[in-house]
């Protein structure tokens, strides 16, 4: 009889610990030329020319406030690729479809897909398509592989953080995820939570332009939210970081439904929401970039990077009191993306 340790749960899909250490010590042996540090949102190939981002998708429910699973699937690995300051170019796109899934349901994110590549003028150049019988999948699976051209040198990577870096966030946290679950289970939220999804590249367009190789990191803060990406940073680069609490947006309603729900804002997925690190001596340029577009009216700069224990998280609370941000241990929204 196969104990937890021996088995696969929904908790190794979740963007945390159980995701890295699964990642790291199962499949990463299979690669003869990553190793831990190598764990970006894109890997760049071609002599760094290009950047390579391959993706899966699950969603559930496919259709959401603020998207669907073709519009989730396509942005996500345009932000993917962006997030190595790259365009992306051309894009794979590989459907599993369960026997008896509704044609006009497979239209609706079809149009999806179509529109969310015109928008960032990206093409579909390859893909496959697979059907099951009904008990072997849930509706539509998703997997994407984009390429894109390098826009920024050098390109940002996680293991670019310095001490005396500013930790920028492009917006509110939490709205994705809390969407997801009150379509999921027909929850009654004061107030309307709607997906941030949507593409990152002419935001990230903007960052770069204003700060150029200031802009160290970039990460978009999918599962496991902003904790895991502050984690996943810090370990990568070696350093602190300091946040300040009351500094992290987020709004009223999804503060209220995670107060409710015993969630953290900070661990929850966001689709269209970034991280970067950058430089103090742009931090500033690069903010008033970021708010003067579309995606970014609430960006702000929420903490600093330090030079203490080597992948430390810390929360300075409006209170005055500091506490520890860790790598959150499993899934809190499974199918989340």
């Amino acid at each position: 009889m196969p104990t937890p340790t021996d088995i696969i749960t929904l908790g190794h899909g979740g963007g945390g610990r159980l995701m890295h250490d699964l990642i790291v010590n199962e499949l990463l042996p299979a690669s003869d030329v990553m190793s831990e540090r190598d764990l970006e949102d894109a890997a760049l190939i071609h002599g760094g020319r290009l950047a390579i981002s391959t993706d899966g998708f699950t969603v559930k429910p496919l259709f959401f406030p603020g998207g669907d699973i073709g519009k989730l699937a396509v942005c996500g690995t345009i932000n993917d690729v962006a997030m190595r300051g790259a365009r992306c170019r051309w894009l794979s796109i590989a459907m599993i479809i369960q026997e008896g899934f509704a044609l006009e349901d497979l239209r609706r994110i079809i149009q999806s897909i179509r529109a969310a590549c015109d928008a960032d003028g990206v093409h579909i150049v390859t893909g496959d398509t697979k059907v099951v019988g009904r008990a072997a999948a849930d509706g539509l699976f998703i997997t994407t592989t984009g390429v894109g051209e390098r826009f920024a040198d050098p390109a940002p990577s996680a293991g670019a953080a310095r001490p005396g870096d500013r930790v920028i966030i492009s917006g509110t946290l939490g709205d994705h995820g809390i969407s997801i679950l009150a379509a999921r289970e027909e929850l009654s939220l004061a107030g309307h939570i709607e997906s941030d999804c949507a593409s990152l590249l002419t935001l990230t367009e903007a960052m770069i332009a204003a700060g150029g190789p200031a802009v160290r990191t970039l990460r978009d803060m999918t599962r496991g939210g902003m904790s895991a990406a502050l984690n996943e940073i810090a370990i990568s680069s070696g350093v602190s970081i300091e946040i300040e609490e009351g500094a992290v947006p987020v709004r009223r309603e999804v503060r209220g439904a995670c107060e409710l729900l015993g969630m953290s804002p900070f661990e929850i997925a966001n689709e269209g929401k970034l991280l970067a690190i950058v430089a103090p001596e742009r931090a500033d340029e690069v903010l008033a970039a970021m708010r003067a577009h579309d995606l970014g009216g609430d960006a702000a700069i929420i903490g600093t990077v330090g030079d203490g224990r080597p992948g430390r998280i810390s929360a300075r609370t409006p209170l005055g009191t500091s506490r520890l941000i860790d790598l959150p241990p499993g899934e809190l929204l499974p199918r989340i993306c």
